[in-house]
């Protein structure tokens, strides 16, 4: 009986110790797969997206570190919302907008604003309303540095509209349309559509 119990204690304090041990290892092996998810995110290529528009195509090439916006136009595109839609509010000096008449419901999506978020020329960002992380199908093409707007209350245009991509290809013609003639309501006179939008990389 007495050579029975260090046997039984022994095999207890190896089950106490195998079970921190198989712990460690399974914390280990998931730091190790998160680790490996998100650096296998930021490291793949966001992509680039073509719009074919009633004045000429526009290339953009979209942005790996703004996940959550990045993917949010992308299945947009390819869920082909934005075909046939127009560009609504253009104004001179400023931006180009579009992604406002779509038939689909879109979810709001959280604002990616970072250290990183500048609207400068050609940088692409989601609009939305004076609520924060309210952006849903809505777009802008910056045609001049916004960045340096600073609205009254102190809130800066950067902390505002999360930018995802930039224009890579098709400048003149976002410079073209942002020149065409409007009404009191910053809508051309004259429809520009969004023929179709498309993932081309």
């Amino acid at each position: 009986m007495n050579s029975r119990k260090p046997s039984k204690h022994k095999g207890k304090s190896r089950r106490s110790r195998k079970l921190p041990l198989a712990i460690g290892l399974l914390t280990i092996v998931a730091v190790a797969v998160v680790v490996i998810y998100v650096f296998g995110m930021s490291n793949a290529p966001a992509g680039k997206v073509l719009l074919h528009t009633s004045m000429g195509d526009i290339t953009i090439q979209l942005r790996d570190d703004k996940p959550i916006t990045t993917s949010n136009f992308k299945n947009l595109v390819k869920q082909g919302v934005y075909d046939g839609t127009i560009f609504h509010r253009v104004i001179a000096d400023f931006m180009i907008q579009g992604g406002m008449n779509i038939t689909a419901s879109v979810a709001t999506i959280p604002d990616e604003i970072g250290n990183d978020n500048h609207n400068v020329i050609g940088t692409v960002a989601m609009a939305k309303t004076s609520q924060p992380n309210s952006a849903t199908s809505q777009f802008f093409i910056n045609v001049a540095d916004n960045s340096k707007i600073v609205y009254q209350d102190g809130t800066k245009f950067d902390e505002t509209y999360t930018v995802f991509g930039t224009v890579i290809s098709g400048m003149d013609v976002v410079n073209a349309i942002s020149k065409v003639a409007t009404d009191a309501n910053d809508k051309p006179l004259t429809d520009v559509t969004l023929i179709k939008a498309e993932i081309i990389g």
